[in-house]
């Protein structure tokens, strides 16, 4: 089974269940956890899927495209560490990464 480590926007901490094909979103989203809005659906058409990745990642993780950069760039909490999480998938090299469900724009 694949883990990932949530911290909510309100500090709450939860271990979900990224068994599968799925990306980030859409097992927070599946498990009801982090406020992740999702609406639309993981098409990389908006930002409600918001999330800071735990530094040390980086390689692991696929490049930022140019809709998550240009999405990304449109909200006021954008960090270095910053994702859509419907852009990343989760795999063996992603067990047990921490996320952090990034503020409301």
């Amino acid at each position: 089974m694949l883990t990932l480590n949530v911290i909510t926007r309100t500090g709450e901490r939860h271990v979900v269940d990224a068994s599968g094909d799925r990306s980030i979103m859409e097992a927070l989203r599946d498990a009801d956890v982090g406020d992740i809005q999702a609406i639309c659906g993981g098409m990389c058409a908006c930002a409600t899927c918001h999330v800071y990745v735990e530094p040390g990642y980086e390689a692991d993780l696929p490049p930022v495209g140019q809709d998550e950069d240009d999405l990304l760039d449109s909200s006021d909490h954008r960090r270095p560490t910053s994702r859509l999480g419907c852009q990343v998938r989760v795999n063996a090299a992603l067990d047990g990464l921490h996320v952090t469900v990034a503020p409301e724009d």
